[in-house]
């Protein structure tokens, strides 16, 4: 029964294998002739300027693709293209106190719109938007003092939902 079991294994992973989609277990299925990837500069253009999530945004994109897939990153003309702006970046009240009009909750909302083109797949190609929030409390620490956690936890949900997207089909 063990033998058996083993051998069914190895046909599965010969089957997929023979498919032509490379599996990883970080959850990203990436076409076995997709080599490389172009992850353009992500400008902003929102109303509302935060300073570094722009470079933040796109250098934390190059990072997850670097670190959960084998393709290589190239400044243009890769197998695939990520290229985005960012179009919303807002404050606002997520739950208001109790007898107050003050807000016991806010919330820090940031949308971007994202271009992937796959050369190698053009029917996985797309333009969306993605847009994540973190709802924080403003009584103990003004939003100066907690916005770059804010923002970081934001990107990383952000890279995730492009990423899972592009190479995970979600």
């Amino acid at each position: 029964m063990k033998k058996y079991n083993s051998f069914l294994i190895i046909v599965g992973l010969l089957f997929i294998s023979a498919c032509g989609i490379r599996y990883s277990f970080s959850g990203g299925s990436i076409p076995a002739d997709m080599k490389t990837v172009t992850v353009h500069f992500i400008e902003n253009q929102a109303a509302i300027v935060y300073p570094i999530l722009s470079e933040t945004l796109t250098e934390r994109l190059k990072a997850r693709i670097r670190s959960q897939s084998r393709l290589s990153q190239v400044s243009s003309d890769g197998d695939g293209i990520f290229e985005g702006t960012i179009t919303n970046y807002t404050i606002g009240p997520a739950a208001v106190e109790a007898g107050t009009d003050r807000a016991a909750l806010n919330r820090l909302t940031i949308t971007v719109n994202i271009k992937y083109t796959n050369s190698v797949q053009p029917d996985d190609s797309f333009e969306l938007p993605f847009s994540r929030y973190k709802d924080f409390s403003s009584a103990s620490q003004p939003i100066q003092a907690q916005e770059e956690q804010i923002v970081k936890d934001i990107v990383e949900m952000l890279t995730e939902d492009i990423y899972n997207r592009a190479f995970a089909n979600w």
